[in-house]
């Protein structure tokens, strides 16, 4: 157990969790394991959001850091859940996709760090790379998309044009305490 501990506080004082490419690799298997696994692998979900946090050098601090972005993100989902634009089956936001939310906040300051000073290249990104993933997940039969695909696309791109720049405004505020 003593080296385990050793372990742990090594990859902490490394900032594992801080460099891009960690994140981004951890990320991609978070989403894999929320998106393909859904419900059937949430304790995998919830593992990799526990290495997250077991990794993290103040734990607290980045709970409180990712709170507004996971909180968006979930209200922005469930308003589109509630309107029809998703169909996950009975329930207006699944648990698997409130960890997807907290996974997907970690990137904004680390794998995405790159476009928080380029707000209209993250726009960018933000409406054709997002739109594409609820597809793959749609493909995957994580999500029913219900509306005609072009009507969905756009609602789709719009929200995400405009969702995914704010997220690096709400880390940055948040980040220095303005929030």
């Amino acid at each position: 157990m003593a080296q385990l501990t050793q372990q742990i506080n090594k990859l902490r004082a490394y900032g594992i969790i801080d460099k891009p490419w960690f994140n981004a690799l951890w990320f991609q298997l978070t989403w894999f394991s929320c998106v393909a696994g859904r419900e059937s692998w949430i304790g995998a979900s919830f593992a990799l959001i526990g290495l997250h946090f077991l990794l993290a050098s103040a734990p607290r601090k980045e709970l409180y850091n990712l709170t507004p972005i996971i909180a968006v993100g979930v209200t922005v989902d469930a308003l589109l859940s509630a309107v029809g634009v998703f169909d996950f089956g009975g329930t207006l936001i699944p648990m698997w996709l409130i960890v997807l939310w907290v996974a997907f906040a970690t990137t904004i300051t680390r794998a995405f760090a790159f476009f928080e000073q380029r707000p209209l290249m993250a726009a960018g990104v933000g409406a054709l790379g997002v739109p594409f993933n609820y597809a793959i997940g749609a493909k995957l039969g994580a999500v029913n998309l219900p509306l005609e695909p072009m009507f969905t696309a756009v609602v789709l791109i719009c929200v995400w044009g405009l969702l995914f720049p704010s997220l690096f405004r709400i880390a940055a505020h948040r980040k220095s305490g303005a929030c």
